[in-house]
């Protein structure tokens, strides 16, 4: 077999991409036959398929998912081989993608973005924002270069650049009776206050969900939410409270707008922040010195 040129390589990522060889076509500009002849083309030269065909779209076989990992693969050595070629040409301008928890995002601007691109003007920034499953998976699939989430799971497609102890803390309106205390368990905030909590997905529910399982308590929030937002407004509407790790609530315990206090359970104290890149990745320069920086500056990975 022939190694797969650029324009195989292409249609075929996009196909796995958009779940649909129509939508891929659409997004390449070409007519949808031309993409669908791309690929059983390079099925033919391969001898094996590279996707099941159902009603509702594509999905990969076991020959496809090696080809999209080596597609993967390939776009992060042209992308490695484009900056660094740009660097000899003196040529400084990049661009970084970003994605972390909403959390993160104020910390992550004004300690992190906001003295590095004086240093690097010419590097531009995507910022996006997602649970603590949708960075890791954004870092992981190669559409993030990185990523910033709180107590993702352990996964060994990713690598952890840093991480910083940041215990989940009760969240409340300033006078709270359990704020009285140096620390109080989650078992009996979940039964003694009415609450709000982030949706499924987010690091701050997972902890939560499997500490309560662990104590035999439902877990039942009057409201769930993907916005750390609509959890801070509920707190300071005096609606109830609410489980965040202290950064994510800075400025408003600088105003003092909310209390907080550690939640005593072990798992909960123990809990930390990560800042992430994709395991085995060669990191290119701006990436690199982004992350290191964003490591050193930010208030959410210092001790």
């Amino acid at each position: 077999m022939e190694t797969l040129d650029a324009k195989a390589l292409r249609m075929f990522m996009a196909v796995v991409r958009f779940s649909s060889i129509r939508s891929a076509a659409e997004h390449l500009n070409v007519a949808p036959s031309v993409v669908s002849r791309q690929i059983a083309d390079t099925e033919k030269d391969i001898g094996l398929l590279l996707f099941d065909r159902t009603s509702r779209g594509v999905g990969l076989t076991d020959a496809g998912e090696l080809v999209f990992e080596h597609g993967k693969r390939v776009l992060e050595d042209n992308g490695l081989l484009s900056e660094q070629l740009d660097q000899l040409r003196g040529v400084q301008q990049g661009r970084i993608r970003l994605c972390c928890g909403e959390g993160f995002l104020g910390d992550m601007i004004e300690h992190g973005l906001k003295s590095f691109v004086t240093v690097y003007p010419t590097i531009r920034y995507g910022v996006q924002l997602g649970s603590t499953e949708n960075v890791l998976d954004s870092v992981a699939n190669g559409d993030t270069d990185i990523g910033i989430a709180y107590n993702p799971v352990i996964d060994t497609r990713i690598r952890s650049l840093a991480i910083s102890r940041q215990p989940l803390c009760l969240v409340a309106p300033l006078g709270h009776r359990l704020l009285s205390r140096p620390q109080v368990s989650l078992e009996e905030c979940l039964a003694s206050a009415q609450y709000a909590l982030l949706s499924k997905g987010h690091g701050v529910t997972q902890l939560v969900g499997r500490v309560a399982a662990d104590c035999g308590v439902a877990v039942a929030p009057l409201i769930d939410t993907p916005s750390i937002d609509v959890l801070r407004r509920f707190v300071t509407a005096g609606l109830g409270v609410t489980f965040l790790p202290r950064f994510a609530v800075s400025t408003e315990l600088l105003r003092s707008a909310l209390g907080v206090v550690e939640l005593s359970d072990p798992l909960l104290s123990e809990a930390s922040a990560h800042l992430m890149v994709k395991a085995r990745r060669r990191l290119p320069t701006s990436v690199d010195r982004l992350a290191g920086y964003l490591a050193a500056e930010m208030t959410a990975f210092k001790a």
